[in-house]
């Protein structure tokens, strides 16, 4: 009893985690809830409002009936339904509880402390995350007009880069660079750094000059791509990622990843979606009028929206006290329309929107007429 008691009152406050992890800041997803007693309209997370393919669904419910086996741990018929759509080796794919854990598991596999990470200003929370987590130092580069830019991601590769995180496109502000950009960015770094191509609203993408990166992994040692099926899949709630990766990068990461780390109705239903044409181009059609519609309205009203080719959009509010983006995403939550605050992303002045169903944006655009009004 003695020893203990000397040692709780030693000063030790506990087990100490390494170095980066508390420079972290907990992930605050999107708000989901409205008042009691008011619809709920949730525009904050980039959802689908088509919801999953009835493929899938369908998929889960014959996959349910074994929920006492343990998965297939290579997620095999996963990666054949994506190596069939996408006209890819499955020795080059890699699946994952969602893609946050597999741009994890490149960081867990690649970094070292003291190695630097580099992304730009208003990229994905989770590069950061990857960074600190393992050590690393994040580098964060200026964009320019809201988009990365080559030039100054190039100068700022030193000889500790190890990783640059590209989201294309990226979130939140829905632009993207042209694929003769992300090469160039390519040619510029040493072989020694990996370029992870963040591609999960790819599928949104209707732009000549876009490529998710597919071409480019395929002709490099050091390129990966990543890709979601909890946007325009409708998957969110299973968590499914996908990477496609050079045989040798691959091969590092079969070994830090996890075993079973995507469960038995994930593989099913991901297999079902991704083949489901249908459903996709209905998604992609959707969007496409929709987020044309929602940014010309909102623009009438006044506020700036920046260009998006996903399934969000950008919108800047004045700093004018009454009409402040703070202001804003009280009284649209106040009518039951939950969007995206993105102070963290370097956004104090704007919302993301996810565009949702069509009655859903025009209560939007109608509540924020009134309340600019």
């Amino acid at each position: 009893m003695s020893s203990s008691s000397s040692v709780s009152n030693s000063g030790v406050s506990g087990p100490k985690p390494k170095k980066g992890v508390m420079d972290i800041a907990i992930y605050s997803p999107g708000k989901s809830a409205a008042p009691a007693g008011v619809r709920l309209h949730k525009l904050s997370s980039n959802e689908t409002p088509l919801g999953p393919s009835p493929m899938a669904v369908d998929a889960i419910a014959k996959a349910s009936a074994h929920l006492e086996l343990y998965p297939d741990g290579s997620s095999g018929a996963l990666k054949q339904a994506i190596a069939e759509v996408y006209g890819l080796n499955t020795e080059n794919l890699i699946c994952g509880n969602g893609s946050d854990e597999l741009l994890s598991m490149i960081g867990n596999a690649y970094l070292e402390a003291g190695d630097e990470v580099i992304f730009t200003e208003h990229g994905f929370l989770m590069y950061r995350i990857v960074a600190l987590s393992n050590g690393a130092v994040p580098v964060v580069v200026r964009e320019r007009n809201e988009r990365a830019d080559v030039d100054n991601i190039l100068d700022s590769v030193t000889g500790k880069t190890r990783l640059v995180f590209l989201a294309n496109p990226n979130n939140p502000t829905g632009t993207y660079l042209p694929m003769d950009e992300v090469r160039r960015l390519h040619a510029g770094l040493p072989e020694t750094v990996v370029l992870v191509l963040d591609a999960a609203y790819a599928e949104y993408v209707r732009r000549n000059d876009y490529e998710a990166g597919i071409e480019l992994v395929a002709s490099s040692r050091n390129v990966v791509m990543t890709r979601t099926f909890s946007k325009i899949h409708g998957l969110a709630a299973l968590r499914i990622g996908w990477a496609y990766a050079p045989r040798n990068i691959i091969d590092v990461l079969e070994r830090v990843r996890g075993p079973f780390n995507v469960n038995a109705l994930a593989i099913a239903a991901g297999a079902a979606a991704i083949r489901d044409r249908n459903h996709i181009d209905k998604a992609v059609l959707h969007n496409e009028k929709n987020i044309a519609l929602v940014s010309s309205e909102l623009e009438k009203l006044g506020l700036r929206v920046t260009p998006s080719v996903g399934n969000f959009i950008l919108v800047h509010f004045p700093k004018k006290a009454g009409k402040t983006a703070a202001e804003a995403d009280a009284f649209l939550t106040s009518r039951g329309i939950i969007l995206r605050a993105v102070t963290g992303y370097g956004f104090p002045d704007a919302l993301r929107m996810t565009i949702g169903s069509e009655e859903t944006n025009a209560f939007v655009i109608a509540t924020l007429r009134e309340f600019l009004d």
